[in-house]
């Protein structure tokens, strides 16, 4: 009975997304008069018209969007795992009190540090570029994936640590040969949600990016909604389909990882 019962939910739970997809194979005066989900006959005009259907092929988008998106991956990795290291494993004054101001960041909105941001990047010169999308993840700012390695950090024996320095170890050395091998699930769990979270953000590259040959995927798809004319539901929809995609095959090979380190960081 438990089982039913969780079947049914996950069934409306993804209601949702068997809806986009059937929705992307309707014809257009389908999609929202035929509400089931069985369309009455697939067309595939969607997906090979959707490809090119905006003034630049969907391959720039796509492009663009892992263009980001690696790099941030790349960068949230680095100076998150860095900055859970030093703050786990390393003592310094005022380590407390920095990894407290650092959970109060979690706190504050981002639309609250929008507007200072984009002044501080204009004055820069980074809008209409990829930096202000990029160079923030490689300082650390997300502070969501420090707190998940630090709780990953904590619970990795500290012998470890003492037997590396009694070899001759320096802290960076601990860090590089011994404590990033161990934490593969840690960093899996944070490679996920940040490849979710910046493949499919909106606001940030809306606010920094204007030339549409820079957009990513998100606003692209925002480019098939016309409030003047037509709208192409048909075709942003298959569209959306195959932004899935990525997201989805990532999830895939790395599960394992990400279940484990839910499991062993505290998060759970």
């Amino acid at each position: 009975m438990k089982h039913i019962f969780l079947i049914i939910v996950s069934c409306v739970m993804l209601y949702p997304l068997f809806w986009l997809v059937a929705s992307s194979f309707k014809p257009e005066n389908e999609i929202f008069g035929n509400l089931g989900l069985w369309p009455s006959q697939f067309n595939f005009d969607n997906y090979t018209k959707g490809w090119n259907a905006l003034p630049k092929p969907f391959t720039i988008f796509y492009i663009n969007s892992a263009i980001v998106t690696v790099l941030s991956v790349i960068g949230n990795l680095i100076s998150c795992s860095f900055a859970a290291y030093a703050f786990a494993r390393l003592k310094f004054n005022g380590r407390t009190l920095f990894f407290g101001l650092m959970m109060m960041t979690l706190m504050i909105p981002y639309h609250v540090v929008l507007i200072p941001q984009y002044v501080q990047f204009l004055a820069l010169g980074w809008v209409d570029t990829y930096l202000p999308l990029v160079v923030p993840r490689f300082l650390a700012s997300d502070a969501f994936f420090i707190f998940l390695m630090v709780q990953f950090f904590r619970q990795l024996p500290r012998e470890l640590d003492e037997a590396a320095m009694i070899d001759g170890c320096s802290p960076y050395k601990i860090y590089w040969a011994i404590i990033l091998p161990l934490s593969l699930p840690a960093m899996g769990t944070a490679a996920i949600f940040s490849l979710i979270w910046v493949w499919e953000d909106f606001l940030a590259p809306l606010i920094y990016l204007n030339d549409i040959k820079s957009y990513t995927v998100p606003l692209a798809l925002r480019l098939f909604l016309d409030q003047e004319g037509q709208s192409a539901f048909g075709q942003m929809f298959a569209m959306s389909v195959l932004s899935l995609v990525p997201v989805v095959i990532f999830f895939v090979l790395f599960q394992k990882l990400i279940v484990r380190g839910i499991a062993t960081s505290g998060m759970k």
